[in-house]
């Protein structure tokens, strides 16, 4: 992704943004949202405050890859 195709924080302002349904007991989690091409995480906790990090659909499937491969269980 280009520095010109992050986009600005108020295009996530309507998004609909999706968490694992594992974070409900303690409502805390990392939110997930598509704008376009872009995919948006934010941290639950602070909503519409926090900061909105942006990936590519390439950069996320890589991350889920290796989530499901076991590559990051040393982080839990």
């Amino acid at each position: 992704m280009a520095l010109h195709d992050y986009l600005p924080a108020e295009a996530f302002a309507a998004a609909t943004w999706q968490k694992a349904t594992a974070s409900q007991p303690n409502q805390s989690c990392v939110e997930f949202t598509k704008v376009g091409r872009v995919i948006g995480v934010r941290d639950s906790k602070l909503g519409a405050h926090s900061a909105i990090l942006q990936f590519t659909e390439n950069e996320i499937a890589a991350m889920l890859s290796g989530a499901k491969g076991g590559e990051f269980d040393h982080l839990t």
